[in-house]
């Protein structure tokens, strides 16, 4: 017996669009559910909410899937474009958007059982939600609030680039039940 997010994933390929956007809605959910409990204290941080958008984030749920299940929910869903990911980083992506602000970031490694951080999470968890992003106005400041006031260090010692020219940077968290959540913090380039 598959398990609810191990189903919502397979319907992500789905020809019924009634079940595909039922599960783009259940994955969204859950990564959402993670996400909220692992950082709740930081939306009582006015600058640090201002920076996240707060109260109306943007929110992405980052879902790695191996390389066929990723080349069939991308047919699926219209053969979105795929990200431009910067190439010291081995994974391959595309969003999709459904209705309601539900927002899905589908990731696969370019390199299976690679060393990257996608091959990795595979190898490690099987298909799942391995990420939650939030947009954020700046990324630099938003790292620092967090590692002096909430003593949360982030992955890297300084702002990446990231897919389609952001921004990012990651924080590992733990939520209230002891459960790690992957947090990507995420900036868009001025096109000025």
């Amino acid at each position: 017996m598959s398990s609810p997010l191990a189903q919502s994933i397979a319907d992500l390929s789905a020809a019924d669009e009634t079940k595909k956007l039922a599960a783009a809605g259940e994955v969204y959910r859950l990564g959402r559910a993670a996400a909220g409990s692992a950082i709740a204290v930081w939306w009582a941080e006015s600058e640090l909410s201002a920076l996240l958008l707060g109260p109306s984030p943007a929110i992405t749920v980052g879902l790695a899937v191996h390389r066929d299940t990723f080349g069939r929910i991308r047919i699926a869903n219209g053969t979105p474009r795929l990200a431009q990911v910067p190439p010291d980083q081995d994974a391959e992506e595309f969003e999709l958007d459904f209705a309601e602000g539900v927002s899905l970031d589908i990731l696969t490694t370019r390199e299976p059982g690679g060393s990257g951080a996608i091959a990795k999470y595979l190898a490690k968890f099987g298909e799942g939600i391995q990420q939650v992003e939030y947009r954020c106005a700046n990324v630099d400041r938003a790292s620092q609030i967090l590692k002096e006031k909430f003593k949360v260090a982030s992955v890297y010692a300084e702002t990446r680039a990231g897919a389609n020219g952001t921004r990012v940077n990651f924080f590992l968290v733990k939520s209230p039940d002891g459960a790690r959540v992957l947090i990507e913090l995420y900036e868009l380039q001025s096109r000025g």
